[in-house]
């Protein structure tokens, strides 16, 4: 299968065609010299040929299947974003808002982070976490086509480690449920079976065993 043409493609290559396919913009630069760097690499499974798609300055779209170069380049992707530099590039875009705020009412559209729920590829999307709720979310369709593995399950966390004057405040206001201006009783919005008693066991004193004897395996 070809790849999917992208909106425009600055200077042909292969990381500026990646870019700009609609539904990427969580992504960001991963510098060639960085990738060009072994160490980065290490552990990474790929083929050279792969790498020099990766890196290739006049990427021709019509003639590629890019899976597998979309797996790495996304892999070193999750690895760039936690460096220094990553970091950086990383805080620009959520300065800028580039990943959306958080749907929660009362975190007031608090800036949010991408996140992954795995650090293997192909397991599920990119997810959104806002740091004020503490809580993660699916983002609107158009920004949810990338995989989590891009991001991992580290990378807001070790953004705000690294950032800490960014750490918003929790929110203050809660939601409080009413039925004409009075408040619910939080048994009234618990499911009938857990709203119930647990039925009270009654052993008989007749038959009770010694608890040597009960916590012994039946074979």
């Amino acid at each position: 299968m070809s790849c999917p043409r992208s909106i425009e493609i600055p200077d042909g290559s292969w990381i500026d065609w990646f870019l700009g396919i609609k539904g990427h913009e969580f992504s960001c630069r991963v510098p060639n010299e960085y990738i060009q760097d072994k160490f980065n690499l290490t552990g990474l499974e790929f083929d050279s040929q792969t790498l020099e798609v990766v890196l290739d300055p006049e990427f021709d779209n019509e003639d590629w299947d890019c899976a597998e170069e979309k797996k790495l380049y996304g892999m070193i992707h999750a690895r760039y974003i936690v460096s220094p530099r990553g970091i950086e590039d990383m805080r620009l875009k959520y300065e800028r808002g580039d990943f959306g705020s958080c749907p929660r009412v009362f975190c007031k559209r608090q800036k949010v982070l991408p996140v992954g729920l795995h650090d293997v590829w192909d397991k599920a999307q990119v997810k959104i976490y806002c740091p004020s709720c503490n809580n993660v979310y699916i983002p609107l369709p158009h920004n949810g086509m990338l995989d989590g593995a891009m991001f991992g399950t580290s990378f807001p966390h070790m953004f705000f480690m690294q950032l800490p004057s960014l750490i918003p405040s929790p929110p203050v206001e809660k939601y409080i449920p009413r039925i004409y201006g009075f408040q619910l009783h939080k048994k009234a919005l618990m499911p009938p079976e857990s709203a119930e008693s647990p039925p009270i066991k009654v052993e008989s004193s007749v038959s009770k065993s010694p608890s040597w004897l009960r916590n012994v395996p039946n074979f």
